[in-house]
């Protein structure tokens, strides 16, 4: 083995970005001025910027073989290029939309952006898995930095009650995942993937699965529901939303979920593709009680961060039916939602950072109320990323909910359709409310001072692209949706 042979040079956005990171703890060791954080900040979002531009500099044709490096462990398509962009723009939108929110609550140091950043990596490295060793690593890269962020703010009893329980329930899921890729292993005698799915072949054939291997494919979709906060899953995820500071919940409810559908796709689909019986069924359960689930508890709630922690179980419910549909459509229709979702999600919380004053979280929702009369711009903004959130068109959001309703609908899951149209009538109105309390209500006798407001020009006109762009996307996105069929059929 050489080291041309290994092509590091597949790996190249990976490297620079590690090595960013290290660049960057460096430079808070030997940099002692007071503005050092904003710096590092600055330098981060640079970082995943330049990160981007590698991806898109070397994007294959949508047409082209998959290359491979490092004995196959890594693979470099059309797809896992369109993850990784996607991943990079919006870990450095929730750096920027944090910035005066971290800085203001004292926990803008260095090694907050270091971790983002190899948190990113993670997600990188995911998303060109060939290998259930490297699947595995990235994802607990990832994982391991997210817990670290969630506890960032350490005087604050929530966010160190909600880093435990990301950990607890993480380290959990990650032990029932490696049991599970561990049963694979001794099913099939390979790691990587497709040959894990050359040896699955007469196992599909076959008119009864073995019970070994249908555990395996048990433990392996309950580790993911658990990455993923579907419920049955989900006990995690409102807890950490809420109690982690918000510039944290910002970045973990958009990339990591680009991250999370290159997991499930490299897994159930190129890996275990050929026994999509036996995963199919499970997937479609955690899918209607996730959205289930999410949109009717989220009616019930008063804090904002709690009702958008229950709005992402709905929405990863609603990426599992495209998933569990079990073909090209459908795969290519969950990754169009969870790019949109991301868009939105990140969208969201940044509107919320750039409400937050210094001395208080905007995050109950009567603080919403008459918000069109203190912050009218603002308010539009929110308004536009709750109506596609809600799946109204003309936005982005309807698009993405009708892109897997007709997936399930070619594969002859119209039931499972017609109750996720059902179930997204229901997950409509918490959005509607926060536009009724927006503007239809009096603001409430202690709703919070928006004036003035945190001087974060970036934010505020990240917000504004960030939210016309559910709007502005509309004459483009059939080409968006023919990418994403495009990038899905040379992949699987």
């Amino acid at each position: 083995m050489t080291f041309a042979s290994l092509k590091v040079a597949a790996a190249l956005p990976e490297i620079f970005l590690a090595v960013a990171a290290c660049a960057i703890l460096l430079f808070s060791a030997i940099n002692s001025s007071d503005n050092r954080a904003g710096r590092a900040c600055w330098f981060a979002v640079a970082a995943l910027l330049i990160t981007a531009l590698l991806v898109i500099a070397g994007f294959p044709a949508v047409d082209a073989a998959a290359t491979t490096a490092f004995n196959a462990m890594f693979i470099g398509d059309a797809l896992s290029a369109l993850m990784k962009v996607g991943m990079c723009l919006l870990c450095a939108a929730a750096f920027l939309y944090g910035r005066e929110y971290n800085r203001a609550r004292g926990i803008a140091t260095c090694e907050y952006y270091v971790l983002g950043l190899f948190s990113a990596a993670g997600m990188l490295v995911m998303a060109s898995a060939n290998h259930l060793l490297t699947l595995y690593l990235g994802l607990e890269l990832m994982s391991l930095c997210l817990y670290a962020l969630v506890a960032s703010a350490r005087e604050n009893k929530l966010a160190s009650e909600a880093a435990m329980k990301y950990f607890v329930l993480g380290a959990l899921a990650s032990s029932i995942l490696l049991y599970g890729m561990s049963l694979l292993y001794g099913l099939t005698g390979a790691l990587e993937l497709p040959a894990i799915r050359a040896a699955l072949v007469s196992a599909a054939d076959a008119d009864a699965v073995d019970p070994a291997l249908a555990l395996a494919v048990v433990f392996i979709v309950v580790a993911l529901a658990f990455k993923l906060g579907a419920a049955p899953f989900h006990m995690w995820l409102p807890d950490v939303y809420h109690g982690a500071p918000t510039s944290t919940t910002a970045f973990l409810s958009a990339a990591p979920k680009i991250a999370a559908f290159a997991v499930v796709l490299r897994l159930l689909a190129d890996g275990l593709g050929d026994l999509t019986g036996v995963w199919q069924s499970m997937l479609i359960i955690l899918a209607l009680l996730s959205v289930a689930v999410g949109n009717f508890i989220a009616i019930a709630q008063h804090n904002l961060k709690r009702m958008l922690a229950y709005s992402a179980v709905s929405h990863m419910g609603f990426f599992l039916f495209g998933i569990a549909a079990g073909n090209a459509a459908g795969y290519s229709a969950s990754l169009f939602y969870v790019l949109i979702y991301a868009v939105m999600s990140v969208g969201a919380f940044g509107a919320v950072l750039c409400l937050a004053r210094d001395g208080s979280e905007f995050e109950r929702l009567d603080d919403l109320r008459g918000l069109s009369k203190r912050q009218p711009r603002i308010a539009l903004l929110i308004l536009i990323l709750m109506l596609s959130m809600a799946g109204i068109p003309p936005t982005a959001g309807f698009f993405a909910k009708l892109a897997v309703i007709q997936a399930l609908v070619g594969a002859g899951l119209v039931w499972v359709a017609v109750a996720a149209v059902l179930l997204a009538v229901v997950g409509a109105f918490y959005y509607l409310r926060v536009i009724k309390l927006m503007y239809f209500d009096a603001p409430a006798d202690d709703a919070m001072d928006l004036a003035p407001a945190i001087a974060d020009r970036p934010a505020h006109v990240l917000l504004a692209f960030n939210a016309l762009i559910i709007i502005a996307i509309l004459p483009w996105i059939g080409a968006l949706i023919a990418l994403c069929n495009a990038v899905i059929a040379a992949a699987v």
